[in-house]
């Protein structure tokens, strides 16, 4: 049996900084022809993207894309919104999460896998800006440890 091949395109490093993730989900991305060869080329930004439902279908908004170089008229609007493909169940799931206070979708990553573009779609709760201090604290901390071991050990 043959692994599946992943090649990441795009991630979101903002997200991990400004939520909780709470679960991820892996989605489709329904694509026209340019997008997808631009993508491939990672030209697709994910900053300020999220995700929102609407007549039970999951859309993914402000997803920039940069238009593809040699596809002139087939060029479609960088930051239209994208429908994702995910099953029912999934998005019923989604739609009660979304329902409590605090919950957003959020997009964390897009990436080939087996030659299909996808998008890793994560339920998360906004931090406040005291749980930003307190991350930002641990991470220096722990890097100043490991600094601290390095010299004892050499």
């Amino acid at each position: 049996m043959e692994k599946d091949s992943i090649k990441l395109i795009a991630q979101n490093k903002k997200a991990f900084h400004d939520f909780f993730i709470e679960e991820t989900y892996e989605c489709g991305i329904e694509l026209v022809g340019t997008e997808v060869k631009s993508l491939r080329e990672g030209r697709v930004n994910l900053k300020d993207s999220y995700a929102s439902i609407s007549n039970g279908e999951v859309y993914i908004k402000n997803m920039h894309i940069s238009p593809y170089e040699k596809g002139n008229i087939f060029n479609k609007d960088p930051l239209r919104e994208r429908k994702l493909l995910l099953h029912k169940y999934e998005i019923l799931k989604l739609v009660g999460k979304i329902k409590e206070k605090g919950y957003s979708l959020i997009p964390t990553k897009v990436y080939l896998k087996n030659s299909l573009m996808k998008v890793e779609l994560a339920l998360a709760k906004g931090k406040k800006l005291y749980d930003k201090r307190e991350d930002i604290a641990r991470k220096d901390a722990k890097r100043d440890m490991e600094r601290k071991l390095k010299d004892y050990n050499k």
